[in-house]
C-alpha cells in the first residue's frame, strides 16, 4: 500500500501518526529486552527476507535491527508462481519467505522448505490454536507458521449496486454491470471460486468442472472489464470498476478512505488463504531465520504490522492489543458461519495446475 494511501481505520490521521500516538511500547521498544543478541552469534548479522509488496510494518525491520543486531534486506515478488519458480532454480540467498498456503504444500513436495525448530521459536504460543491444528497443506506446522490469513470475496460501491452482491453470480455468470467488474487474473483463484459457485468444492480437480467453469467464464468475458493483477482495490477505489472480486485485507484498507466500499464473501462460500512465514532450504542464515520468526510473533510486533496492513492475524496476543474498530471489523474478521463455507485450496498436482494454467489462457484468448 503507497505512503499516500496509509489513512488510518481508526480515524483521519496516518497509521504512522496513531504509532507514535500510541507510545514506545506499540512500536516494539519493549522488545530490547529480549535476549535476541544472544542467538545465532555465529552468523554474520544478515537477513534475506523475501515478502510481498506493503506487507509489513512501517517500524518492524528497524525494531528488529534495534533488538537483534541483525540488518534485514527486503526485497520482493508478485506472486506466489514467481516465489516458487525463483526457488525451484535454486535459493539466491533468501532465509525468510512469505508463500501462500497452497503454495506451502507445494514447496514441501518440492523439498525446497527447511523443517522448522518450534523450540526456537517460544512465541509460538502467541498464535490461536486453531491456525495451528487447522492447517491441512502443513500438518503440524512443520514447514510454516501463518503470518496473515484472509478470504476472497466481492468488493464494491454501495451506491453503484441495487442490492448487495451477495453471490458469485454478480462477477461469474451476469450482465447486470456489464463492464464495470473485475475479477482475479490468477487461475487457480479466478476458476475454483468459480467451483464453488457451481456448488463444488475448491479441491475438486474433474477436468469436466474446469470445462464447466472455462465455459461459463468465456461467455462472461464481455461483461468482466479487467482481470486484475492484485490492484483490484484501486480499479474499485477510483470509480473504474463497482464491482472487484478481492481480498478481505486489500478491501479493509480502501474502506479507510472512502465509506461508499464495502465486501461480501458470497453466500456459496470461497477460497481463504493463509501467508505464512517459511526458511527455504539452503538459508545462509537459518538461525538468524528463526529469531526473526519468533520475533514478529511478538504481540506488540503483530500489533504494529497489523496496524499497518489492516489483514487478519492469527496472532492472538497481537489482536488482544488492537482496538475495537479492528477486532469487531466484519470485513477482517467475517462471521463464523461465513468462513465455514469455505475452503484452503490443496496443491492437487502438475497436471490439475496445467489444466487450470491452459484454461486460462484460451480464456484470454477469447
Amino acid at each position: 500500500m503507497s505512503d499516500e494511501r496509509t489513512k488510518s481505520l481508526f480515524g483521519p490521521h496516518s497509521r504512522r501518526s496513531i504509532l507514535k500516538g500510541l507510545g514506545a511500547a506499540a512500536v516494539g521498544i519493549t522488545l530490547t529486552s529480549k535476549n535476541y543478541s544472544a542467538w545465532a552469534a555465529d552468523e554474520e548479522k544478515k537477513l534475506n527476507f523475501y515478502n510481498w509488496d506493503t506487507y509489513i510494518g512501517e517500524t518492524t525491520l528497524e525494531d528488529f535491527a534495534d533488538a537483534s543486531g541483525i540488518d534485514v534486506n527486503m526485497s520482493l515478488f508478485a506472486t506466489n508462481d514467481e516465489l516458487f519458480a525463483k526457488l525451484r532454480a535454486g535459493n539466491p540467498g533468501y532465509d525468510v519467505i512469505v508463500p501462500g498456503s497452497e503454495f506451502v504444500e507445494r514447496m514441501i513436495q518440492a523439498d525446497l522448505l527447511e523443517p522448522l525448530d518450534h523450540a526456537k521459536i517460544p512465541n509460538m504460543k502467541n498464535i490461536a490454536p486453531e491456525f495451528i491444528e487447522d492447517a491441512p497443506f502443513d500438518p503440524g506446522r512443520k514447514y510454516s507458521l501463518p503470518y496473515t490469513w484472509l478470504v476472497i470475496g466481492i468488493g464494491y460501491r454501495k451506491s453503484k449496486v441495487k442490492e448487495v452482491p451477495d453471490s458469485w453470480e454478480y462477477l461469474f455468470n451476469s450482465d447486470q454491470y456489464k463492464g464495470r467488474i473485475a475479477v482475479m487474473s490468477d487461475a487457480s483463484e479466478l476458476f475454483r471460486n468459480c467451483f464453488k459457485y457451481l456448488g463444488k468444492s475448491i479441491n475438486d480437480d474433474s477436468p469436466e468442472l474446469i470445462k464447466e467453469a472455462e465455459a461459463m467464464l468465456i461467455k462472461q468475458k464481455p461483461n468482466i472489464k479487467a482481470f486484475h493483477e492484485d490492484n483490484g482495490q484501486d480499479l474499485l477505489l477510483s470509480g473504474e470498476v463497482d464491482l472487484v472480486m478481492e481480498y478481505n485485507g486489500d478491501i479493509a484498507q480502501i474502506m479507510t478512505e472512502d465509506d461508499d466500499i464495502d465486501f461480501i464473501v458470497p453466500k456459496e462460500g470461497a477460497m481463504k488463504q493463509q501467508d505464512t512465514l517459511a526458511i527455504p532450504k539452503g538459508a545462509p542464515h537459518p538461525e538468524n531465520a528463526l529469531k526473526f520468526l519468533n520475533f514478529i510473533f511478538e504481540p506488540e510486533v503483530g500489533a504494529e504490522i497489523t496496524k499497518t496492513i489492516l489483514y487478519p492475524s492469527p496472532n492472538a496476543a497481537a489482536v488482544a492489543l488492537m482496538p475495537d474498530s479492528y477486532k469487531d471489523n466484519k470485513v477482517i474478521f467475517p462471521p463464523a458461519d461465513v468462513m465455514a463455507k469455505c475452503e484452503y485450496p490443496r496443491y492437487l498436482g502438475p497436471e490439475f495446475t496445467r489444466l487450470l494454467d491452459e484454461a486460462m489462457t484460451r480464456l484470454r484468448a477469447a
